[in-house]
């Protein structure tokens, strides 16, 4: 069984709400799911509870890395996170795992992608294997684009995009197809480590 971390900051509820959608997927594909909040793994003052997190990073088989865009890139608590991780870089801890991202913003584009693309290098740079979206957007015929209940309405490749209005809180956004598309996410990580490791042993 496909052993799946859920690395994620949430400021105000809605990346939370995305990074749940991503392990419900997972689970659904009959993988092992844990969800990690950047703020339990302290980088500040190391201790017992925060060694035990990171360990789970350590044995997971894939991590998938969520975090909010502010101001066209990842939240500073997030940033905080990938810098800690270089203490794995240094002895290629996180090599050959899969890898996968996904971001949320209150804008429809709010520079999403910069996001997207920081995770993925993180990624890259600890040697892992990034797995994109695997998703063509929504073909619609709506002249205002495709509505809030479609999948990957937002036309990403790269990992799962969500969009939530500053002005709703997190019961209430993201809406149905970003989140959606979160658990698709979840799922294709979780088969495609399924079928590495059945075809690894």
């Amino acid at each position: 069984m496909a052993r799946i971390a859920i690395v994620y900051h949430s400021g105000s509820g809605h990346t939370r709400k995305l990074a749940e959608a991503v392990e419900r997927g997972v689970l659904a594909a009959g993988g092992q799911a844990v969800l990690l909040a950047v703020e339990a793994l302290s980088t500040d003052a190391p201790n017992a509870a925060s060694a035990a997190k990171w360990a789970l990073l350590d044995a997971a088989d894939a991590i998938i890395f969520g975090a909010p865009t502010y101001m066209g890139g990842v939240s500073s608590q997030f940033k905080a996170f990938l810098d800690a991780t270089s203490q794995r870089w240094v002895r290629h801890a996180w090599k050959d795992k899969f890898a996968a991202g996904f971001t949320n913003s209150g804008n429809l584009s709010g520079d999403k992608l910069n996001t997207l693309q920081t995770l993925m290098l993180t990624a890259m740079q600890h040697g892992m294997i990034w797995i994109g979206l695997g998703l063509h957007p929504p073909a619609s015929d709506n002249l205002n684009g495709p509505g809030a209940d479609e999948i990957n309405r937002l036309g990403s490749f790269l990992g799962a995009m969500a969009q939530s209005s500053v002005m709703l809180v997190a019961d209430l956004a993201p809406p149905s197809g970003d989140l959606r598309t979160g658990e698709l996410l979840g799922e294709r990580v979780a088969n495609l480590t399924a079928k590495f490791l059945g075809e690894k042993n």
